[in-house]
């Protein structure tokens, strides 16, 4: 098993250690083989990914056929929910022989996976091979979920790495991570963490204010990154600031490295221009069945396709299209043929592309939204993506605000939900919040929800 999956669950007491002990642990683990961290199959998904960029269409779906029918056997044999769904639809995997042929299995929903859970779970595998994950995705709907120990966390590193590396990125880069960390649950609190175990400044997102920001800059330039691994609204908060103060950027980048959020093409020119280096955008989820990256040359979003299978829903009336994902690798609990409820626009066949893969040219995942404090922070909904069970048996959850400082969480409960985890949920909300917030709670029996019918994480009337 790798370090990073045995002492995974242990991150939380490693958190409560003075800042002195944290970093001679931490500077210690850092130099370990990588190997050790992350194990066999880091090294194996590395070669697999250069390998792969030399393919021809032909040997992808060579690839990507055997690894389908892989999935659906073994999902007909060890997972009872697949085996109740194919057999109402007289669907049988064994007669998959082409890409297409999956079409006619059924589809998972988000709601399948918050009902039926433990039913999804292969058979084949001991409990100790599963780690338990959770996501509020771009949708407000809480899932819990579970990955496969010794595969795929180090798959996600191996991946994401291939893709950094087309910015620039290379091991041992310096990166300054202003994301969903919490720093502290005070308003006037510290905004930077220093993590040892890879070299990362860690900040926190949610004080860019402009009292602060020129805080961020100093612990920055003094940090002196090679990235900056950012929500797309926490470097537009930063751009605003250096342009309302006349400032500029001083410190060379290599790459501003943003995910999490959508990010429109006339936003990432504004940020080049600011930041002089290339803004490089990905897309994936914490289910880890679809993953897509900006190329090396090009700003089309290519899906790899040996992380999983992807299809798109029928075109809508803006062009956009759903993406339906199918894992690979993750044989603990696959996700076959799930509705992600993000929605891409394709681009034409008739666009240079870097790589032989389907591409899409906009992804309308998370957006930009802010909770806004008393005093004046703006607070990402992107920081309540959480990864723990604090949601679980609740159907979706939504942040209602029409007064600075205060909001209601608006949750919608399933039949299992016990309210005593009101209590846990409190907790967890308020740290992220802040000392200068106020939240209470109201159950309802429907959510707000878009013209596209997803669940809308914020209702805002500021």
């Amino acid at each position: 098993m790798p370090l990073e999956d045995t002492l995974y669950p242990f991150l939380k007491i490693y958190d409560t250690f003075p800042f002195g002990i944290k970093n001679f642990i931490g500077k210690c683990y850092r130099y370990l083989p990588s190997r050790w961290k992350w194990g066999k199959e880091y090294p194996a998904f590395q070669r697999l990914i250069r390998e792969s960029l030399e393919w021809d269409e032909d040997d992808i779906q060579e690839y990507q056929l055997k690894h389908l029918r892989s999935v659906f056997l073994r999902a007909q044999a060890n997972c009872p929910w697949y085996q109740q769904q194919f057999s109402a639809a007289k669907f049988r995997p064994e007669n998959i022989r082409t890409l297409e042929d999956i079409a006619e299995a059924p589809l998972l929903e988000k709601k399948d996976i918050q009902d039926h859970l433990e039913e999804l779970v292969s058979k084949e595998f001991p409990p100790s091979k599963r780690l338990y994950i959770t996501t509020g995705g771009s949708t407000g709907v809480p899932v819990g979920f579970y990955l496969q120990k010794g595969v795929s966390r180090p798959k996600e590193q191996a991946f994401l790495e291939g893709m950094w590396q087309r910015a620039g990125w290379t091991p041992g880069s310096r990166m300054v991570l202003i994301r969903g960390h919490v720093t502290t649950n005070k308003a006037s609190g510290n905004i930077a963490i220093y993590d040892a175990t890879r070299n990362w400044l860690l900040m926190s997102s949610a004080h860019l204010t402009s009292d602060r920001i020129p805080e961020y800059l100093e612990k920055i330039e003094r940090f002196k990154p090679d990235f900056l691994h950012i929500y797309p609204s926490a470097a537009l908060q930063i751009l605003e600031y250096l342009e309302k103060s006349n400032q500029s950027w001083r410190i060379p980048l290599q790459a501003l490295l943003c995910g999490s959020e959508r990010l429109n093409l006339p936003q990432k020119r504004l940020l080049e221009q600011m930041f002089g280096c290339r803004v490089y955008r990905w897309y994936g989820h914490s289910e880890r069945a679809v993953l897509a990256g900006e190329g090396q040359s090009s700003e089309l979003f290519y899906f790899w396709p040996i992380y999983g299978y992807t299809e798109f829903g029928p075109v809508d009336e803006d062009g956009y299209q759903e993406v339906i994902a199918t894992s690979f690798h993750n044989h603990v609990m696959p996700l076959i043929r799930y509705r992600t409820g993000d929605y891409v626009k394709l681009a034409p066949p008739d666009i240079p592309h870097d790589y032989p893969w389907i591409a899409a040219t906009e992804i309308a995942g998370r957006e930009q939204e802010f909770l806004v404090s008393a005093s004046g922070r703006k607070i990402s909904l992107t920081m309540f993506n959480m990864h723990d069970a604090v949601f679980d048996n609740l159907y979706a959850v939504q942040f209602y605000q029409k007064e600075k400082g205060k909001a209601i969480f608006r949750y919608q409960p399933t039949k299992h939900f016990n309210p005593s985890q009101l209590e846990s949920i409190k907790e967890k909300v308020t740290n992220k919040l802040g000392d200068d917030f106020e939240i209470s709670f109201q159950k309802v029996e429907e959510m707000d929800k878009t013209q596209r019918g997803k669940h809308r994480w914020l209702v805002s009337d500021i």
